[in-house]
């Protein structure tokens, strides 16, 4: 396993690459001037020639993405445009808010999930199968968007069970207090799409010799699920969560603006509509590097999942 791991991370060495010239192209070509738009509509070729040297923007490309690599491989992406604050200062004291959000909720939605997925795998083809399913397709189609405002409006104002906004320095009151609700939302949103991935996860295994083999043994079909069916297919609910995980961040864009979260989806917007360019470059590269490092743990766990797994 050990030179498994050293091999893909050899590989993540030339995708990060494609990363940082894909990621450095867009902002250099794509992106615009950056010292014009520090610089405003009002202002003269002289103001404007004073930024792109103070930027390092007047460089060679070659110069500037050798910088730019620097950047990545140290921490240092040098200064927000718009509050003058360390990029990497707000990378670290906003992800622990993004984090006291997302981690919950990944926990809470796979669990679930899972559970309520192998229920309805068991007793497939009867009419509380159907029903959950209309269920799950009605809530699919809801927007992410309604789910905050009427669950504001019922928990919030309505019942005033849960406050609709604020943050505090304490991770405990943090906890208790101000992220129940955004977790609550956000198990709501994203269970009924898992359940219905994972119940067909389950069937496809249900449908597999093994299974016929175990019922035939006379194995009862609860301990047939919960020893055999659910082990099987944890293969592809570690692909799914892999491929999820990443987009658990995004989604805590909306989460952090309507409930006045300081994390990093917050601050990313922020970023975008004031042309912060350092953050957004900052945030996208390690959104990937995270992306690659999840795919490597998910990959490591098959093993554990599945001894059959062989890692060539």
């Amino acid at each position: 396993m050990t030179a498994y791991v050293v091999r893909r991370l050899w590989q993540m060495i030339p995708t990060l690459a494609g990363v940082i010239l894909l990621i450095f192209f867009l902002f250099n070509w794509v992106g615009g001037d950056p010292a014009q738009v520090l610089a405003g509509k009002i202002s003269n070729p002289e103001q404007i020639a004073n930024i792109r040297k103070q930027l390092g923007v007047d460089q060679p490309y070659y110069v500037q993405l050798w910088y730019f690599v620097q950047q990545v491989f140290t921490f240092d992406f040098g200064r927000s445009w718009s509050t003058n604050e360390e990029v990497s200062r707000i990378l670290l004291t906003r992800v622990g808010p993004t984090l006291t959000i997302m981690v919950p909720v990944l926990i809470i939605e796979t669990f679930l999930a899972v559970i309520f997925a192998i229920m309805v795998a068991y007793v497939r083809g009867t009419l509380t199968d159907r029903t959950i399913m209309i269920l799950c397709t009605t809530a699919m189609s809801i927007s992410f968007l309604v789910y905050i405002i009427v669950g504001q409006y019922l928990f919030g104002f309505q019942w005033g069970i849960f406050p609709v906004q604020g943050w505090s320095e304490s991770f405990t009151k943090n906890l208790v207090t101000y992220a129940p609700l955004p977790i609550i939302l956000a198990v709501a949103v994203g269970l009924a799409p898992q359940l219905r991935l994972y119940r067909s996860f389950f069937l496809e295994e249900i449908n597999q010799d093994y299974v016929r083999t175990a019922r035939a043994k006379g194995l009862p079909e609860k301990k047939v699920m919960m020893k055999h069916v659910l082990r099987n297919a944890l293969i592809p609910i570690l692909t799914n969560i892999g491929i999820y995980l990443p987009s658990v961040f995004v989604g805590s864009f909306l989460l952090e603006v309507f409930f006045s979260i300081p994390g990093l989806g917050r601050e990313i917007i922020t970023a975008v509509n004031r042309s912060d360019f350092p953050v957004i470059k900052a945030v996208t590269v390690y959104l990937a590097v995270l992306t690659m490092i999840i795919n490597l743990l998910v990959d490591v766990m098959y093993k554990f999942v599945d001894p059959r797994v062989s890692f060539k």
